[in-house]
C-alpha cells in the first residue's frame, strides 16, 4: 500500500487535533498518515516494542514538511500490557490487533484509554483464518461484535483496499459511549 491508502483508510475517523495513540506503530506508515490528517494542532504517542521501528519512524517523520504534522511522541512499550497514557481523543491500530489470540479483554482495557466520545480505527485484514505472519485477523464480519464486547459502539466501516495477502484490508471507527453518543452496537 502507499501513503495514498494509508491516508484514505484514516481519513473517515480523523479530524485534525486531539491527542492520540498509534499502537503497534511499526516503522510508522500510518503514523505519518495520522500525523498529516491530525496536523499541527494534534499530538500522536506511537507505540511500538522495538525502539529501533521507533528510530526508523521518527527519521520518516523528519520528513514532513514543517508545520503541517502534528507532534508525534514515540514510546517503546508493549499495547498488550498497560501502557501509561493521558486520556486519548482516538486509538488507531493498523495490522497489529490480529496478533493478540483473544482481542476483548485488551481491547477494553484500551477502550478505557479513550475519552467520552473518543474513536477506535482498526485497520485489518479481512479474514478470520490467518497465517504465520497475521494469526489471529478479525474479518469485518466479526468486528462489530468484537467491538461492542469491548465496550465500544457506532461500528462502522469506512474503507476498503485490496491486498496479495488475505484479500483486502479494511479500516472501520467505533466510539467509546458518552458526550452524547448513543451505543448502537
Amino acid at each position: 500500500m502507499e501513503h495514498a491508502d494509508h491516508l484514505a483508510l484514516l481519513r473517515p475517523a480523523v479530524v485534525p487535533g486531539g491527542t492520540w495513540a498509534d499502537l503497534g506503530s511499526n516503522t510508522g506508515a500510518f503514523t505519518l498518515a495520522l500525523a498529516e490528517l491530525l496536523r499541527p494542532a494534534g499530538t500522536i504517542w506511537s507505540v511500538d516494542r522495538d525502539a529501533r521501528s521507533l528510530e526508523t519512524q521518527a527519521a520518516r517523520l523528519r520528513g514532513l514538511p514543517a508545520g503541517m504534522a502534528a507532534r508525534v511522541l514515540p514510546l517503546v512499550g508493549d499495547f498488550t500490557r498497560p501502557l501509561a497514557l493521558p486520556p486519548l481523543d482516538g486509538v488507531v491500530m493498523a495490522n497489529s490487533l490480529h496478533f493478540v489470540r483473544d482481542p476483548v479483554p485488551l481491547l477494553a482495557r484500551l477502550v478505557a484509554l479513550l475519552r467520552p466520545g473518543g474513536r477506535f480505527v482498526l485497520v485489518e485484514y479481512d479474514a478470520d483464518r490467518g497465517n504465520h505472519w497475521v494469526p489471529h485477523p478479525i474479518s469485518s464480519e466479526r468486528w462489530p461484535a468484537v467491538a461492542a464486547a469491548a465496550g465500544l459502539c457506532d461500528v462502522r466501516e469506512i474503507g476498503r483496499r485490496g491486498s496479495r495477502f488475505l484479500n483486502a484490508i479494511y479500516s472501520a471507527v467505533a466510539v467509546r459511549p458518552g458526550k452524547g453518543v448513543a451505543s448502537r452496537a
